[in-house]
């Protein structure tokens, strides 16, 4: 009975990593689609990832409770639900600023559109590498700061490639107003802090695998 109730704690760990995967994929779909103009598809990725964070605060209240229950995470369990937070943190953020595109519809020039598709790329890739960084500590914890580097990584290039964007924007685009201008900035920085949040992540984990290491 210990035993079923430590796996189904796992496995419930895994599906919310695996629905952060899916959160990122479905921003990077979302913003592809706002960019060309695809409104049902954006619908549409607005619905998945409303299902996918009400089932992600679901998973986190499951696992709260089990890790409450199992004498076997005493130790563990106040830095495991920070984690956690901070993982459903992400699908939530992912969540707020894809409906701001939906919400306030900027207007985004057709010459921007690789600037933001990159920037999108870059900053799901940084949640992307929070993943196998976070099952890690679970399977592999001495592999974790190793896997962790990626993170930081791809939030870099993400600062990187959102100041080129915002340089362009202010520099060279002078035919946009200036209220524009902030507008684009405004969801450069949303794109941005999704990296961000993946840091949070990261910077968890390397709390954990520190503490694990005395």
């Amino acid at each position: 009975m210990f035993s079923k109730k430590i796996n189904r704690t796992i496995e419930n760990m895994d599906k919310l990593f695996d629905a952060v995967d899916r959160a990122q994929l479905v921003f990077k779909e979302g913003v592809k689609n706002y960019l060309y103009g695809e409104t049902p598809q954006l619908s549409d990725n607005l619905q998945t990832m409303s299902g996918i964070k009400s089932d992600a605060e679901i998973l986190l209240r499951e696992i709260e409770s089990d890790l409450y229950r199992q004498s076997a995470y005493v130790r563990l369990r106040g830095d495991v639900m920070r984690l956690l937070e901070r993982v459903v943190n992400i699908i939530t953020k992912i969540d707020n600023n894809l409906c701001q595109f939906e919400i306030e519809r900027p207007y985004i020039p057709v010459a921007l559109n690789a600037d933001y598709l990159k920037l999108t790329e870059l900053s799901t890739k940084s949640v992307e590498s929070a993943i196998p960084a976070a099952k890690s500590y679970f399977r592999s914890p001495d592999l974790t700061v190793e896997k962790s580097h990626r993170v930081y990584f791809y939030a870099q290039e993400a600062d990187k490639q959102a100041k080129t964007l915002k340089r362009t924007v202010f520099h060279t685009m002078n035919e946009l107003k200036l209220s524009e201008k902030f507008h684009l900035r405004y969801f450069a920085l949303h794109i941005e802090e999704i990296s961000h949040a993946a840091i949070k992540v990261a910077d968890q984990l390397s709390v954990m695998a520190i503490k694990n290491s005395f």
